[in-house]
């Protein structure tokens, strides 16, 4: 219902505004809104047909792991964890192991990974939902957690940055000095989102099943960090990528040496599960194109630029610095929309400098947070739900604490 709402506040506020503006002599007001709307839908067909292929290559190869056994052995290694956080859900049930593979990825910055990932464990966990229209709570506690966007590697926001600055000639550059600010505000965030969620479908996390586990995940993630710091960051940048597309590529010689010891017909089994894929891409159409179609009227009413303009006045009014506020576009339009906050992010950088605070602090938000409403419009689509509960509100909470976040973790490691 929140979203019904939301939705339609996006649609009514940009034709208010578009009334306004023609009234007041702008006769393009109008062609730009529908300019945008016809755009949207282009795009957001031209994104679930993209997203099939990468559907159906990593659902396939989550079928020969379910087939192979390994999917349910990935469930039985984190169920202490995830029976925690997610006791709606049996234990054993192939639903930990999609959304741990689905978190793993995100880890390491794989997003075209990660999402065929996540729409498998949103079909896992819609097989035990009583009201298929209606959200449950494993599924709001796994949306919101994925919206959290933990990232142990911004592989693709490294990779920007080092060709600006290289567009830039800005000799000695180390496009991989925001690894650290950036995987200390994800995992803020996280926590904001974990905890929010578990307040409202009164989740207790104070027990040793669940805290040993993440502290031994900390021990790990720091020593990671740690090592990557000491290097130099040209060799450190290569180790990420071998880090990410190595773990990525071992999970599917696992499940393919899985299967051969199980006897598996590999080759049958990725051919059902991409079929798999195909039908999900397909069900994710109109859910994109009515949540994209709505953020894109909403941006081409210049409704983005007046919010901008009513905080830098708010934040100018109480004394604060306001250097910081080139770069809040990004953490705005990466709620809406990721490929909207990546255009931002290059542009803050082409402005003020790939080196500046400006270009390091829209780095870092861009590496942090995460698309809500495109992910809320896929994932809830991919599985025909439509009432989405509290996954909205805790979703956006943990959005908002992560930018003020990123905020002040900009201000403490490059001012």
């Amino acid at each position: 219902m929140i979203l019904n709402y939301v939705w339609l506040a996006f649609f009514l506020s940009a034709f208010v505004a578009a009334l306004v503006q023609t009234l007041a002599g702008d006769l393009g007001a109008f062609p730009r809104q529908m300019e945008a709307l016809f755009g949207a839908a282009k795009t957001g067909f031209e994104i679930s047909l993209g997203l099939t292929g990468m559907m159906a290559l990593w659902l396939g190869f989550m079928k020969i792991g379910e087939r192979a056994g390994m999917i349910e052995h990935f469930a039985r290694a984190v169920q202490p964890v995830m029976r925690q956080i997610f006791p709606g859900v049996p234990a054993g049930h192939p639903a930990h192991g999609a959304m741990t593979m689905n978190i793993s990825a995100n880890l390491l910055g794989l997003d075209n990974a990660a999402t065929p990932l996540g729409l498998k464990a949103m079909q896992e966990l819609q097989s035990l939902n009583p009201r298929p229209d209606t959200a449950t709570n494993a599924q709001i506690m796994f949306l919101v957690l994925n919206t959290a966007g933990l990232t142990l590697i911004p592989t693709s926001v490294i990779a920007i940055r080092q060709t600006i600055a290289v567009q830039q000639g800005v000799a000695g550059f180390n496009a991989a000095d925001i690894f650290l600010p950036t995987l200390l505000v994800t995992a803020i965030t996280l926590v904001v989102a974990l905890l929010a969620v578990a307040w409202v479908q009164r989740i207790s996390l104070l027990r040793a099943s669940l805290l040993a586990p993440l502290a031994g995940f900390v021990a790990v993630t720091g020593a990671l960090v740690g090592w990557l710091a000491s290097l130099p960051p040209d060799r450190a940048a290569q180790w990420m990528g071998v880090i990410g597309a190595g773990a990525i590529l071992s999970i599917v010689a696992l499940f393919m040496a899985a299967g051969l010891v199980k006897r598996v017909d590999v080759y049958s089994a990725f051919v059902d599960g991409a079929k798999e894929g195909f039908a999900v891409a397909v069900q994710i159409i109109p859910y994109l194109v009515a949540m994209l179609a709505a953020i894109a009227v909403f941006r081409a009413a210049g409704l983005l630029d007046w919010l901008m303009g009513g905080i830098a006045w708010a934040v100018a009014a109480v004394g604060l610095p306001t250097d910081f506020l080139p770069a809040v576009p990004v953490g705005l339009m990466k709620v809406l929309s990721g490929s909207g906050a990546r255009g931002l992010m290059v542009d803050v950088m082409q402005a003020h400098g790939v080196a500046s605070f400006p270009g390091r602090l829209a780095a870092i938000i861009q590496g942090s947070t995460e698309t809500t409403f495109y992910v809320l419009a896929v994932y809830f689509g991919s599985v025909g739900v439509k009432h989405v509960r509290h996954a909205l509100a805790c979703a956006l909470l943990a959005d908002g604490v992560g930018l003020v976040v990123a905020v002040l973790v900009g201000y403490a490691f490059f001012r």
